[in-house]
């Protein structure tokens, strides 16, 4: 997968390639009209269904201007700092193909810019992408067939190195697809029935932040979302175990829910901790967000994703009387 193009808005490839993975695995899915993922592992009962869900598309930019210089002005496709884009090869995909270029700062030579090089500010109107062909103005760049908004994506450069390290662009979501798939493998390999469905979706625009806003079913009484977690300053999270999110910044996750997968990690001896992010968003808050099933009435038959809770947790109440 990391050496498929998949910025949100160019995932067609990318999809089709996760489909035929679950064709081998013998799983059942559709896709949503947009080109999500649904698939769906049965269980002894149709409902309360659970949800794990990762996404496919990844960071990327667009072309914004075709310069006069020959150069491309570029946008981010997600959110993502210039800084990380200064130096990175990529490819522009137009009509009439895809062309190779650089994303390089406005005054990339020391030799030319001297100590300007290092005091320009930080910023994607301080970038432009350089195109690999011979191009000296608009013009010869129109005459290839790129044109404002074509879609770049950024090269991944994937290691895997021989203790066991990934280094790569794009583990953002990729590695929890993958991560997914293992464990859908798995529990096909399993002569065990899971006790409910299972549905595993795999969404296209998490990185703009709708990602699983269409994708979910009214069934679906819990979803867990599987991405990334930041090490850094401040945060609790750790690059050598889980981390469960309590909290982003769309509030906090469902007492019930989190408090489960805490209790699972504790039993199953799996390397964990909890953190609180500030800036941080996810297939859980587009979830959450659109209120898929808000409609719905409360009832037995009725289960939102907003409650997160499983039938293995609750405690007896009026409103959910067949618990």
């Amino acid at each position: 997968m990391l050496g498929i193009a998949s910025p949100t808005g160019y995932t067609d490839e990318v999809v089709w390639e996760v489909c035929r993975e679950l064709g081998r695995l013998g799983v059942d899915y559709e896709l949503t009209r947009r080109g999500a993922i649904r698939a769906r592992i049965p269980g002894d009962e149709p409902r309360p269904a659970r949800a794990v869900v990762a996404h496919v598309d990844t960071l990327g930019a667009q072309v914004k201007a075709v310069k006069d210089n020959g150069r491309l002005e570029v946008v981010p496709i997600g959110h993502w700092s210039s800084r990380f884009a200064e130096g990175a090869r990529g490819t522009v995909f137009s009509e009439k193909g895809g062309w190779r270029g650089t994303i390089l700062p406005l005054k990339a030579s020391g030799h030319t810019f001297n100590e300007e090089v290092d005091e320009q500010p930080v910023s994607w109107r301080q970038v432009e992408m350089r195109i690999d062909a011979r191009v000296r103005n608009r013009h010869d760049v129109l005459k290839l067939g790129i044109d404002v908004g074509d879609i770049i994506a950024i090269d991944p450069q994937p290691e895997f190195l021989d203790n066991g390290f990934i280094v790569s662009r794009h583990l953002d979501d990729k590695a929890g697809v993958a991560v997914m798939l293992a464990a859908m493998k798995a529990i096909m390999e399993d002569p065990q029935t899971p006790t409910v469905d299972t549905y595993w979706l795999f969404t296209i625009a998490e990185e703009v932040g709708s990602g699983a806003s269409s994708v979910l079913v009214p069934d679906v009484a819990s979803m867990i979302t599987v991405d990334n977690g930041t090490t850094a300053p401040g945060q609790n999270s750790d690059e050598f175990g889980v981390t469960i999110a309590m909290a982003d910044q769309t509030g906090p996750f469902d007492f019930h829910l989190t408090r489960k997968l805490v209790k699972l990690a504790r039993e199953e001896d799996i390397r964990f901790q909890k953190d609180v992010f500030r800036y941080y968003r996810s297939d859980s808050a587009s979830a959450l967000e659109a209120g898929p099933t808000s409609a719905l009435p409360w009832s037995p038959s009725a289960w939102t994703p907003a409650t997160a809770m499983s039938a293995s947790m609750c405690t007896p109440c009026a409103r959910w009387p067949s618990c």
